[in-house]
């Protein structure tokens, strides 16, 4: 398998949007910076739990912050990093470059390491009291979170090739949830790695390789009985759970970074980077905003009255989520935001290319 990133095109058509004037509706501003490192990617996103913030940085770092004021409470290195962080709050896992798979415990000892079968560069996924793990040949390992053995194996057949952007599992109680290449969302047993369901948001097309890329990208978005996807060169589909996983709606719409939701709508940049809203209920259209086409958008996050979004030149981007109006814009770094944006009670977590956390806060 070989990984691919984003595909660059010459044709002028895709050429990144100016910045656009706006009438700002939005107080933004950095509440605190922390450096927790070097590098940057698709395969590091914050997280938060309670009240502290977790993260890593390609060049080893592993960091525990305090979410309101951003102070280091701990921070160890290790060696250089394909994936990071998953956490519970007990249990802090990263991914060195090399498929070892490194669990630190709540004041940032090391519990254990153990070898993943291959390269990972999705973020581990902590929980249900395991420590699992999406590698490059299409596996999903577990591995207990107390001593690091192996609890269960589940490896799917794959495409000749996969894209390589941000992709995150998602932890529910009892169950992991993992989207797939070739459009698929898999539901598996926790304790046992059973398959409980596996469902298609989009089912891989195209006469070459490239075409048939059909990655589900982000994390899976999980709200009451609905259970929501979207994939590159595909769809966005949501699942009802209590019916089965029946499908209830999908969409032409793709994307290369993923969902996020208020409870009530699903917001995405598409392959194109024109941003969206969709009904939850019914995926009908709510609005859209192509004032950002082409910059490199990140996975988004709700914070307050906006959706922010990350771009290419390293601005933070606030949407109004009644209508997409742009509110607000704020320069975090000067380099490409490609870590998911992570929503937070005190506002919203920006990991930059660079090696840098801030948090973001909103008021208006």
């Amino acid at each position: 398998m070989a990984g691919c990133g984003l595909f660059t095109q010459k044709d002028a058509r895709f050429d990144p949007a100016p910045l656009t004037e706006y009438a700002p509706s939005l107080a933004v501003a950095a509440r605190w910076t922390a450096s927790i490192g070097s590098g940057g990617g698709y395969g590091f996103a914050p997280q938060v739990v309670g009240d502290t913030v977790y993260a890593a940085a390609p060049s080893g770092s592993v960091v525990a912050l305090d979410l309101a004021s951003g102070a280091v409470r701990w921070q160890v290195a290790t060696k250089p990093l394909s994936a990071g962080v998953g956490s519970d709050g007990h249990v802090t896992a990263v991914v060195t470059q090399e498929g070892m798979v490194v669990a630190y415990d709540a004041q940032g000892k090391q519990l254990w390491a153990s070898q993943a079968a291959s390269a990972v560069n999705v973020p581990p996924a902590v929980g249900n009291g395991i420590v699992a793990v999406r590698t490059t040949d299409y596996r999903v390992q577990a591995f207990d979170a107390a001593s690091g053995k192996l609890r269960w194996n589940v490896q799917r057949p794959g495409p000749a090739l996969a894209l390589r952007t941000s992709m995150q599992m998602a932890v529910e109680p009892h169950l992991l949830v993992v989207g797939m290449p070739s459009g698929r969302l898999m539901v598996l047993d926790a304790a046992s790695g059973a398959v409980r369901w596996e469902g298609t948001i989009s089912a891989s097309r195209g006469a070459s390789d490239l075409e048939r890329i059909s990655d589900v990208v982000g994390k899976p978005q999980i709200i009451g009985p609905m259970l929501c996807g979207v994939s590159y060169q595909g769809h966005t589909t949501c699942f009802d759970v209590s019916q089965g996983g029946r499908a209830v709606w999908s969409q032409d719409i793709s994307s290369a970074t993923g969902l996020t939701n208020d409870g009530q709508h699903l917001y995405l940049a598409d392959q194109r980077d024109v941003v969206r809203a969709l009904d939850l209920k019914d995926g009908h259209p709510l609005w859209q905003q192509s004032a950002l086409l082409n910059r490199r958008l990140s996975t988004p996050a709700v914070v307050g009255p906006a959706l922010a979004v990350g771009d290419y030149q390293g601005y933070v981007h606030f949407l109004s989520r009644t209508d997409g109006k742009l509110m607000a814009r704020l320069q975090v770094g000067s380099g490409p935001i490609q870590s998911a944006l992570v929503a937070s009670p005190q506002g919203v977590l920006v990991q930059t290319g660079d090696g840098k956390l801030l948090l973001v806060g909103v008021r208006g």
